[in-house]
């Protein structure tokens, strides 16, 4: 977290299996639309059916979705039997069900709600909408309750692939079951999944996340998960969608699905066309990324950085009383790196008493557009300083006041070409009542959007937020943070400023420098590769770049180092540091090995989809990823045995045209 606010291919052939699981491909961006269409065609026409007065069947890719009006109970016929992809709930008697163009709609008298469901692109799509005056919630669908399900996946941080009897993560100390996960803003992509032993699996897509949360429960030893939607006026949450699809039970088969939906809906960002309109992004291109402090902020902290042979860097500082200056910045960009301020447009506070210049703004900002609560109140920002502003009140001001283009031009008045908008991306969104800048949740989304678009588009700056939402993948070249699938844990030891570290000294803040460990719970939640999968490269990697959240740097956690750099080269993505002057001196040989190693591998694949992922032995810890059309394949072992020659704690990537790999042991740098 920073000072002020919070931190928050598919080819249509069949997929080849694994040792234990099986891999799955993806079509390059440019290809993506059609070849998804592709694949998500029905195998052929079918029609519509309805029968027995309640049961809708509906042709799917893979089989026939069945829907029961009276229950909502969902299942599919498949070439290996009878799948149920939701459990019943209690919706209310049906009224009569008729047949539509492409499906079937109904209602439930007394309640408001009208349902249609449709075949759509070889998917089962069911909305829901209510037209009632009355605020309700509906906990549905009810998903993990086949007998056959064997592992759920989660889109928390870049992603996790849970078994679903695996004692850990049915117990209080994963802290997972009996939470309830909001789809906008705690998960990086709105969408679940599972895989069945044998019989493929399922994909739970919900493009109306607003409003919508997901609880995971035990049951019998066994997670559950339930989706729960709020339909609200008010909120604007009166539409709920549920996609389905039938997938070959790959762990990220529900990324590859939601790839090809954003695909057909316009909605995927290509990191090529990025470059293209803002060629300084090509930069980020085999860069690691820091935060800097102290003399790494000066020119001769970035010649010394160079020196050490790191060609490729972005790097951030926060907007404190000793920002970068022009020398800085410009040692910087002669390096070959990016550099960019830190900046926030959700925070406001009394010039007089502000303690952050982040916060201060011209005029009245503060306190005319503060966001306002229900009861009439500012809503406090973040640690309860000031307020959070209103994304509505500024765009309603900047065609005349400039309040945001004239902070931007400040911000990089140093020349700077990057910059980081901190939560922008990261979905906590809010419903603001005041009178004079209303707004819903879906509206404080579109205004983010457009102001991020102004920024990477017309102020040609290289833009980055804190732990994207996938919502927000056509406008952002990089992110921090949603590549760690943080663990409720973490908070709780990031309050510890004894063993953390705390925001002293000014130019090296322990919170950021000072090794710490994890609670052994939070790091077998976050960190054990057994669970890692790479949901979010998946679907998005040739969109933007992805890194951990920034305040976790690479050095922060030393009993998990290995384990980072090997995820980071499995997946293809940056490293993360933070760096002053000693750090430089100490510990730069290390990040100018690794970044050595990372540049070539990503200078190649990074905007490349991820077209395959596997595992290669039984207890997953070893593990291959592939990029394009085989331009890179990373094998990484994350055991401690050597596996077909690669020995543990060691990453092989090969690049099209090598003949043999490329091997690296992050534990043996500097040792």
């Amino acid at each position: 977290m920073h000072f002020i606010t919070s931190r928050r291919t598919v080819r249509a052939a069949a997929v080849a299996l694994a040792a234990t699981i099986p891999c799955v491909t993806l079509a390059d961006s440019a290809q993506a639309a059609t070849q998804a269409q592709a694949q998500t065609a029905p195998s052929a026409p079918q029609s519509v059916r309805v029968h027995d007065g309640h049961l809708v069947d509906l042709p799917v890719r893979g089989g026939t979705a069945t829907v029961d009006a009276a229950t909502l109970r969902v299942t599919a016929r498949t070439g290996k039997g009878e799948i149920e992809l939701s459990a019943a709930t209690a919706p209310g008697r049906p009224g009569k069900v008729t047949t539509t163009a492409d499906g079937a709609r109904w209602t439930y008298p007394g309640t408001g709600l009208t349902v249609t469901a449709r075949s759509e692109q070889g998917r089962l799509v069911v909305s829901v909408k209510s037209t009632g005056a009355t605020d309700r919630t509906l906990n549905w669908p009810v998903t993990g309750t086949d007998r056959g399900v064997s592992a759920l996946q989660l889109p928390r941080g870049e992603g996790l692939s849970l078994p679903v009897a695996d004692a850990f993560w049915n117990s209080d100390r994963a802290q997972l079951v009996n939470s309830d996960l909001d789809m906008s803003s705690a998960l990086t992509m709105p969408l679940w999944g599972h895989s069945l032993d044998g019989r493929g699996g399922v994909s739970y897509i919900v493009p109306t996340d607003i409003g919508t949360s997901l609880r995971s429960t035990s049951d019998h030893g066994r997670l559950r998960t339930t989706a729960t939607h709020r339909f609200s006026r008010g909120e604007g949450t009166t539409d709920y969608i549920v996609a389905f699809a039938l997938t070959d039970g790959s762990p990220v088969a529900p990324a590859v699905d939601y790839r090809a939906w954003l695909g057909q809906h316009g909605q995927l960002g290509s990191l090529r066309a990025k470059i293209d309109a803002v060629p300084a992004t090509k930069k980020l291109l085999g860069a690691f990324h820091a935060y800097t402090w102290g003399d790494a902020r000066t020119a001769e902290g970035v010649k010394k950085l160079r020196a050490l042979g790191v060609d490729r860097m972005w790097l951030g500082y926060d907007a404190d009383d000793t920002p970068m200056d022009a020398a800085a910045v410009a040692a910087a960009k002669k390096a070959g790196y990016l550099v960019g301020p830190y900046d926030s447009f959700a925070n406001g506070q009394d010039p007089k008493a502000s303690d952050a210049p982040t916060s201060v703004w011209p005029d009245k900002v503060y306190p005319d557009f503060c966001v306002q609560g229900a009861d009439g109140k500012p809503v406090p920002g973040f640690h309860d300083r000031g307020c959070y502003l209103s994304s509505e009140a500024f765009e309603k001001a900047e065609p005349t006041r400039h309040y945001l283009a004239d902070r931007t031009r400040k911000m990089t008045a140093n020349g700077a070409d990057s910059y980081f908008l901190d939560v922008d991306a990261a979905g906590e969104l809010f419903r603001d009542h005041s009178d004079a800048h209303p707004m819903d949740q879906a509206r404080d989304r579109a205004n983010r959007l457009a102001r991020m678009k102004r920024l990477s588009g017309k102020d040609r700056l290289v833009l980055g937020s804190e732990s994207a939402g996938a919502w927000s993948n056509q406008v952002l070249a990089f992110d921090h943070g949603s590549a760690t699938p943080v663990a409720d844990g973490l908070w709780k030891a990031q309050k510890d400023k004894e063993k953390w570290g705390g925001y002293t000294p000014a130019k090296a803040p322990g919170i950021f420098f000072k090794p710490a460990e994890l609670p052994a719970d939070v790091a077998k939640a976050m960190y054990d590769p057994a669970y890692r999968v790479p949901l979010f490269e998946t679907a998005l990697h040739d969109s933007l770049v992805n890194t951990e959240r920034w305040e976790l740097s690479y050095d922060k956690l030393p009993q998990q180092k290995t384990t980072r750099a090997l995820l980071a080269m499995l997946y293809n993505t940056p490293l993360n540091f933070v760096l002053d002057g000693k750090s430089i001196q100490q510990r730069g040989s290390e990040l100018a090995a690794l970044q050595k190693y990372f540049k070539p591998l990503h200078e190649a694949a990074g905007t490349q989809a991820m077209t395959d992922f596997r595992t290669l032995n039984a207890d997953r810890t070893v593990q291959r990823t592939v990029f394009g059309d085989g331009t890179l394949t990373v094998t990484a072992n994350f055991g401690s045995k050597a596996h077909d020659g690669l020995p543990g704690g060691c990453v092989d990537a090969k690049l099209r045209g090598d003949k043999k790999p490329r091997r690296l042991c992050p534990a043996d740098i500097n040792r």
